[in-house]
């Protein structure tokens, strides 16, 4: 897993990205004039978006051999950008880890050298499809394919940190072994929050009708009868 942006050129005579079928690489989407921009730079011409299970892949459709790549592992954030204010176009939104750990704010002094960028500290990028309607697709592609690529640091049951759209996620597992099935049915000695709070309402009432019935009794003693 190599962190950070980095150069593309591993590319077939049909312009499709060479994947690592060995260590069990798919592709699962391709979004064709497509275009990135790398923090705050002016978005490069239109390409093809290739989104792999392992990979994201950016390669150009007018300058040859050129291309853009970046590992799920090292996508610390994505989330759907569609507000004019944050981006002036429709967009996916991504932070980038790279190799001195950082994944915030992009600086553009720090990433650029005799003119060019440097690939290696971009910690920003944006996915302008050509069709602001495949936003939704691509995000599903990008949480399915996050899914498959947990932080390997990450502790046992936390969170992941990704970010979802404003439809939510939905499985694109289709049925296969990795959805999971859950039981209704409570382990013994447990019950939901809804029973919980049943059973102490319930017991606030028992309880005042008990502290209602020593009243009564009281009473009843003091006036003799």
């Amino acid at each position: 897993m190599v962190l950070g942006l980095y150069a593309f050129a591993d590319i077939a005579a049909d312009g499709a990205p060479r994947l690592n079928t060995a260590a069990g690489e798919e592709l699962v989407l391709v979004e064709r004039a497509a275009t990135v921009a790398l923090g705050p730079r002016a978005p490069e011409p239109p390409g093809t978006l290739f989104i792999t299970t392992r990979r994201v892949i950016w390669i150009s459709e007018v300058e040859k051999g050129k291309g853009y790549a970046v590992d799920f592992l090292a996508v610390s954030l994505h989330a759907v950008s569609r507000d004019p204010e944050a981006y002036p176009s429709p967009c996916i939104y991504t932070q980038i880890e790279t190799q001195d750990g950082s994944d915030g704010e992009f600086d553009e002094s720090d990433s650029q050298a005799n003119g060019e960028i440097e690939l290696s500290k971009v910690t920003e990028m944006h996915i302008i499809p050509s069709d602001p309607c495949q936003l939704d697709g691509l995000f599903e592609a990008f949480s399915h394919c996050a899914e498959l690529n947990p932080d390997p640091n990450a502790e046992s049951g936390e969170e992941n940190g990704w970010a979802y759209g404003d439809e939510g996620d939905e499985d694109m597992t289709h049925g296969s072994d990795a959805e999971c099935e859950f039981s209704d049915v409570n382990p013994i000695g447990q019950t939901d929050d809804q029973d919980i709070t049943h059973a102490v309402v319930e017991l606030q009432i028992n309880d005042q009708r008990f502290e209602d019935a020593e009243e009564a009794e009281h009473e009843t003693h003091g006036n003799g009868h």
